[in-house]
């Protein structure tokens, strides 16, 4: 329809393992409409990627794979030495794994968005973006690549030929320059439900993000991640979805390549 304002809303997904689980995935299941699901490095296993994949078909949900570092202690939120080749393998088998179980329970993948480290990584370093752009490729070319708006890991998606989905977050201000605020400055992350869902109407209607000191900065929204830990996360989230659906936006992952 001509001139629909529509997003996207992401949560990663399935990110427990054996008899641990992390996250609120089944209230956030209702309210998104893409989900990341951990390949088994950060997080999950056989059993949890499985049950994550067959939940998401049945809710509707676009599945992505989320692949992260080799670091359960540190739930892939550490930087490891690991060179571009090492990354490209890591992701390529992640993202095999995750496609298998999708492909066995009748779906198909949509996307890849890397989890922690590994996407701010990306989003430094050209060449760790190209591996695992390259590693998406090779798995399925159709797959849409989620990064950070105006970020690396998007401009490498581009060259490969694949669809980059430009990410925001509602519950973080940004800088000028159009990057997410450093979690250590004042004022880096947005607790208030009221306001995040305010940012991202905004962030959906406008192209535009807050800054700390409430300066409205263009931006290119596409997908919304919505956080899955905290307790007050899928209260949030339906905070959010609600503000969307009320400023007449469309929910809707992005369509799939043919």
């Amino acid at each position: 329809m001509a001139g629909e304002k529509t997003i996207d809303l992401n949560c990663d997904f399935g990110e427990g393992y054996g008899i641990y689980s992390f996250g609120q995935d089944d209230e956030l299941l209702q309210v998104v409409t893409s989900v990341n699901i951990a390949c088994g490095f950060h997080a999950g296993d056989p059993h949890t990627m499985r049950a994550a994949v067959e939940k998401s078909l049945a809710a509707g949900a676009a599945i992505g794979a989320h692949p992260g570092l080799p670091d359960r202690l540190g739930f892939g939120r550490r930087e490891l030495a690991v060179t571009p080749q090492e990354v490209y393998e890591l992701a390529l088998y992640q993202i095999g794994a995750l496609r298998a179980f999708v492909l066995a329970a009748g779906g198909s993948l949509s996307h890849v968005k890397p989890h922690g480290a590994l996407y701010h990584m990306a989003d430094n370093d050209a060449e760790i973006a190209e591996a695992i752009v390259r590693a998406a490729h090779a798995v399925d070319p159709r797959l849409h690549i989620y990064g950070g708006a105006g970020g690396i890991l998007l401009e490498a998606a581009q060259r490969n030929g694949l669809r980059a989905v430009s990410e925001v977050f509602a519950d973080r201000a940004y800088a000028a320059n159009g990057r997410l605020t450093p979690r250590s400055e004042p004022g880096a992350t947005i607790e208030s439900p009221e306001l995040a869902a305010r940012q991202a109407v905004i962030m959906a209607a406008e192209g535009k993000a807050l800054t700390p000191a409430g300066e409205a900065i263009p931006v290119k929204a596409e997908t919304i991640c919505l956080h899955g830990d905290g307790p007050y996360a899928a209260r949030h989230a339906r905070h959010i979805r609600a503000a969307l659906m009320e400023a007449g936006i469309v929910l809707r992952a992005p369509a799939p390549l043919i």
